[in-house]
């Protein structure tokens, strides 16, 4: 959605870049409901502190290790803090593709770290129902807009579960407990004169629902940068967010707390943009009847992306006095793609400031992916949608497929390429020759040379460790999962997982050197070749931890076969040296079958 009006000047007349697109206020103080004042005072009762542009809860503060040219100081939250991740809520005009299922993937990860910390995460994700153009689409399929809706809900809320995705709640905007907030939340801003009547000519992309200033009009060549389909000319009287009175306070999160938006580039867009000017933003519509409609106006329905954002606050019922989700706003991150980082980054944060609420932690907003570099489109036959999806799964398995689109995916401010070819590429170097190959030649040995004992010890006759030069694997294991840990914090959730990656590699180099095969055969090595083989296999779950929130299915059939899937504790408290037990018994494990893709139908 682009703002379009501009800051209200005398009269009430809002002063345009271009005459042609004028925002009169037709009321800037309209009655004052009374439900919204119960409503207010149901959320400050939460809210018992002084009201500020950021959280109020505790920080500790970091300094992040050097990178390129100089080092930056973090602000990470406490473990004891709660964290609240959330997915945009999918459009039930669509059906779910790729891209729902990449964004999701991404938030599910991190909150699987988070949860595997210690924090106390809730995990959200859902469905947007109503708007235009599921009211026209209901139409055209002769159904109503709720039928619609229940339906491509349910194909969501399938395609999250089939992906493993372990939300907490799965919220939907025709859901009664978010349209009764919706409307307290909405009738708080007209209260506090935040949100106001006027008349509005101008250009408007229909199928991203959102109008479009004459300047940005002109630059795209009156086309839609996202379907490039022609620009419509609309007049209508609509109610307007004074986006425009938090032009300061904008510019001010954005120069104090540059990670607010990440990645960074996408921060800078988003900052000039800001800088550019700020103008009022629609709340309402009057060219379809499928929404909420506005408190005490009836013929205006509240503007379908207002509605959407409010679902943040609505699943943890911020509109509710005293429950117990509020412990979980302000959230920790908004994860979504790159085209709605403006609503998140800039409305969203104003609409907070407004309600005076606590804004989120981190939006983070990433790239596209593209097939063969171009972006993916129904039109060109180059979409990867669910059934295409479905069938790699199908092929590699879902950990296979996640670990894929974690690593290989957008995750960043430059686009990704979706290559059959390359998901073949990594699967075979990563998961079926590392992680696969490593697990299977380890439990292989100890089985072949220790079929009675079990587990041999790292510790010596004399009591001592035996350390292998150059290879000090208590050591290599801290720093694998001091890299992860850093890179969770970072939202570097793709370095996380090839943290662990790197530790079974070292494995690899290590098992090479001593040729643990040959030590086998001459009982003088006896020694050496228990501790090669502990550390190896110790090493190797310590990477499983590290990604259980990356493939937790493959993790748990990786303990099951170590014996240690009932170890309890932190991530930090499992993936600390020296837990595999001498004596305990391990099976033969084969993770990942190699899998063979007949010439000529892998798409590069």
């Amino acid at each position: 959605m682009q703002s379009f009006a501009s800051r209200v000047g005398p009269r009430g007349v809002a002063r345009m870049a271009n005459p042609r697109c004028v925002v009169r206020s037709l009321a800037p103080c309209l009655a004052t409901p009374v439900k919204g004042a119960r409503f207010a005072a149901s959320v400050s009762s939460f809210f018992q502190r002084p009201s500020s542009l950021y959280s109020k809860r505790a920080f500790s503060v970091r300094r992040r290790p050097q990178r390129g040219a100089g080092a930056s100081l973090r602000v990470t939250a406490s473990k004891d803090e709660p964290c609240y991740v959330t997915t945009p809520i999918y459009y039930v005009n669509d059906k779910p593709h790729i891209g729902h299922i990449y964004t999701s993937t991404l938030a599910d990860v991190y909150a699987r770290y988070q949860r595997s910390i210690g924090r106390d995460t809730f995990f959200l994700t859902g469905t947007d129902e109503h708007g235009l153009k599921v009211e026209q689409s209901a139409a055209k399929n002769g159904v109503t807009p709720q039928e619609l809706a229940d339906e491509n809900s349910a194909y969501f809320r399938e395609a999250m579960q089939t992906f493993g995705l372990s939300f907490d709640d799965f919220i939907r905007t025709t859901d009664k407990r978010h349209k009764d907030q919706v409307l307290g939340f909405v009738e708080q801003l007209l209260a506090k004169d935040m949100v106001y009547l006027g008349e509005f000519e101008g250009w408007y992309d229909e199928g991203q629902e959102e109008y479009v200033t004459e300047k940005n009009a002109e630059e795209q060549d009156y086309k839609s940068v996202i379907s490039g389909k022609p620009l419509v000319r609309a007049k209508e009287d609509n109610y307007y967010f004074r986006l425009s009175a938090f032009q300061s306070r904008l510019e001010a999160l954005f120069e104090d707390t540059p990670d607010f938006i990440r990645p960074p580039a996408r921060r800078n867009e988003i900052y000039n943009r800001i800088k550019d000017g700020l103008q009022d933003v629609p709340v309402s519509r009057t060219n379809f009847k499928w929404g909420i409609p506005m408190p005490s106006d009836e013929k205006h329905v509240i503007y379908v992306w207002i509605d959407a954002l409010f679902n943040y606050l609505t699943a943890i019922n911020m509109g509710v006095g005293g429950d117990e989700r509020h412990k979980y706003w302000p959230a920790g991150v908004h994860v979504m793609a790159k085209e709605i980082a403006w609503f998140h980054a800039v409305i969203w944060p104003a609409v907070l400031m407004a309600l005076e609420l606590p804004l989120p932690k981190m939006i983070y907003a990433h790239g596209f992916w593209v097939r063969d570099g171009v972006k993916m489109s129904k039109s060109l036959g180059n979409f990867v949608d669910l059934q295409c999806l479905s069938g790699l799964v199908e092929l590699y398995g879902l950990d296979a497929i996640r670990y894929y689109l974690l690593v290989q995916g957008p995750n960043g401010a430059m686009d990704a390429n979706f290559s059959e070819q390359r998901l073949n590429e990594l699967y075979t170097t990563d998961l079926v020759n590392t992680l696969g190959n490593c697990a299977s030649r380890t439990t292989s040995m100890i089985i072949k040379y220790y079929k009675d004992t079990g587990v041999p010890s790292e510790v010596g006759a004399d009591g001592q460790r035996v350390v292998v030069e150059g290879y000090d694997f208590p050591a290599l294991a801290q720093a694998a999962t001091d890299e992860a840990l850093e890179c969770i914090e970072d939202f570097n959730l793709p370095g996380a997982a090839l943290a662990a990656i790197k530790l079974v590699q070292q494995v690899d180099a290590f098992i090479g050197d001593t040729e643990p095969y040959k030590l086998a055969k001459d009982e003088a090595m006896a020694p050496r070749l228990a501790a090669i083989l502990y550390q190896s296999m110790e090493a190797v779950r310590i990477a499983g931890v590290l990604l259980e929130a990356v493939m937790p299915t493959k993790s748990a059939e990786l303990a099951a076969a170590l014996g240690t899937s009932e170890m309890s504790g932190t991530l930090e408290e499992r993936a600390a040296w020296g837990q595999m037990v001498p004596g305990s018994m391990v099976q033969k494990v084969a993770l990942f079958p190699r899998v063979e893709v007949p010439a000529g139908t892998v798409q590069a």
